[in-house]
């Protein structure tokens, strides 16, 4: 470009500035991830990030529970990043450095808090306060693709930090995993800003136009596996298969509204949490007992005079998923979020006779559209999945306001993909274009 035509564009945009039409602000970022955990899919959505994060501050990134995913899995996909960086910043000089990427992936907890909500201080979590006490105007938005452990536990250690923090949570599995974190930023900081996706997310993988390049298989074989680095281990992962199940985090963030969750975009359309979702039972229950899923269920029962020790009793629900007992006064409390509609049965496990066998069932059942309007006017920040039926695809509530852009955030990721291409490869490539 001629200093002519530069002075000129500086010229254009000092004009687009005064007149009111500001080029947009990067959102300053923080991912949360249970990357290498139970889910491959963070791997996959993790290098969705990586190929957008020319336009995003990326801030940190941070390996927390559930399951065996350690900061190790965030160095790996990093590296494979510093591979394509090369072909990266070809398209865009904003690509942030590999090693300033290294620097910032943090290690979070390694395990789920107990029934506090909360442990002790992590490199992640004390990451995350470092990075929302920065003398910054914008606000920090915490992507949060796993457990909600850290993040509970920087509350805790700086609450000064909420009115600076923006969470976009991937609810549902992560929810019940890390269902004692959750509890406690729930009740302790209600005024925090968080869209709590518990299903609105699986709109990236279900429903939606799926044909031609735009199936779950097809998009990786003919768009991603082949592209670079990055491509090729995106395509090792899920037999071949697109799920990208956090994505819909980085779209919202990057979309034309993120601070307006009712407003339609690519990383789905929420609605203001409402009233009494959460449910309470003072013995054992049946499956008769029906409570909301995605909620959070607490089961209190008389705890024996002569329990000492609270580390030898679990409830097993679903017969897979252990919850830790509390103690409060003569009660163990037991609690549990259930991330499906259906019947749940427990049994407990414990050193105690008088625990030991005791065993029930709850039914979770869908929220309905007439009880969501009540709207929870304590938490005036918090938006979660829109119940209404015309928003669902199948069982799972909002995905349709992720699915109906399916095509639209398919082609921009494809086209992205392309950077990591070699300049001659690339050259030749056709990227099917919306009509």
């Amino acid at each position: 470009m001629t200093q002519a035509l530069v002075a000129l564009a500086a010229v254009f945009v000092s004009l687009h500035v005064s007149l009111g039409h500001a080029a947009p602000e990067r959102p300053r970022v923080l991912v949360s991830s249970d990357i290498g955990g139970t889910d491959p899919d963070d791997f996959q959505s993790m290098v969705h990030l990586l190929v957008s994060s020319d336009r995003l501050d990326l801030e940190g990134i941070v390996s927390s529970p559930y399951g065996p995913g350690r900061v190790k899995h965030i160095h790996q996909v990093i590296d494979l990043y510093a591979r394509d960086y090369p072909q990266l910043i070809r398209h865009s000089p904003q690509y942030p450095a590999p090693a300033s990427l290294h620097a910032r992936a943090k290690q979070g907890a390694l395990d789920g808090a107990g029934p506090a909500g909360f442990d002790v201080p992590t490199e992640g979590s004390d990451w995350i306060i470092a990075c929302a006490r920065r003398p910054d105007p914008r606000p920090l938005w915490i992507l949060v693709w796993g457990g909600i452990d850290d993040l509970a536990q920087a509350l805790h250690d700086a609450p000064d930090i909420v009115s600076k923090l923006r969470v976009y949570f991937i609810g549902g599995p992560n929810k019940t995993w890390s269902v004692n974190a959750f509890a406690y930023i729930e009740r302790q900081y209600p005024q925090l800003w968080i869209i709590e996706a518990n299903s609105t997310y699986r709109g990236w993988f279900t429903g939606g136009d799926q044909s031609g390049d735009w199936g779950n298989a097809t998009i990786v074989a003919r768009h991603i596996a082949g592209h670079g680095a990055l491509g090729n281990f995106f395509a090792s992962h899920l037999k071949g298969t697109m799920k990208m199940g956090d994505s819909p985090s980085v779209t919202h963030v990057l979309g034309a509204a993120p601070e307006n969750p009712a407003a339609e975009g690519r990383g789905g359309q929420f609605v203001p949490i409402w009233r009494q979702r959460n449910s309470r039972f003072d013995r054992l229950t049946t499956a008769a007992d029906q409570v909301e899923a995605f909620a959070i269920v607490e089961i209190s029962l008389a705890a024996p005079a002569d329990l000492a020790d609270l580390a030898g009793t679990r409830m097993y629900v679903d017969n897979r998923l252990p919850m830790p007992a509390e103690r409060r006064g003569d009660r163990l409390v037991f609690r549990f979020s259930p991330r499906d509609a259906k019947v749940w049965p427990y049994v407990i496990q414990s050193n105690h006779p008088a625990l030991h066998g005791q065993a029930g069932a709850f039914t979770a059942v869908q929220v309905s559209e007439a009880h969501a309007r009540a709207r929870d006017e304590g938490r005036p920040n918090w938006w979660s999945d829109d119940p209404a039926p015309a928003t669902a695809e199948g069982a799972h509530a909002g995905a349709k306001t992720v699915s109906r852009w399916r095509r639209s955030f398919l082609q921009e990721f494809a086209d992205l993909m392309t950077r990591c291409l070699p300049a001659a490869d690339a050259s030749n490539l056709t990227v099917p274009q919306l009509p």
